[in-house]
């Protein structure tokens, strides 16, 4: 499955999404978190270090659907956003997020926040 998965690093130019299901678990303390359910212990724990972008669909305190695209969310759900360009919390809309993954990077606010270009 990892080996399958490596392939896809290094396919130029394509959008490649993988629609997944969170299975929560919890701890000897009590704690609940989230992790990916799929075939084979060692393959959820990899994903993560494959893929540049992680999100992570739920709904807000209003319900409304959003994408969860950071590592550090209130929720504790399994995100990553390597291009630096997504917030925490984006609209669930799908285009709109590949969009602004693809934009240019803004010079002013990458350097103003201290980020490498």
């Amino acid at each position: 499955m990892l080996g399958w998965l490596n392939q896809f690093q290094h396919i130029p130019d394509k959008d490649i999404v993988f629609v997944g299901l969170l299975e929560p678990r919890t701890d000897e303390f009590q704690r609940q978190t989230w992790h990916l359910q799929c075939e084979g212990t060692k393959t959820g724990l990899e994903i993560p270090g494959i893929l540049d972008e992680l999100i992570t669909m739920t709904a807000d305190s209003n319900g409304n659907r959003i994408f969860v695209c950071q590592t550090l969310n209130p929720g504790g759900y399994p995100a990553k956003d390597r291009s630096g360009r997504l917030d925490i919390n984006e609209p669930a809309h799908l285009g709109n997020l590949l969009k602004k993954i693809r934009s240019p990077r803004n010079k002013d606010a990458t350097q103003s926040e201290g980020r490498p270009l």
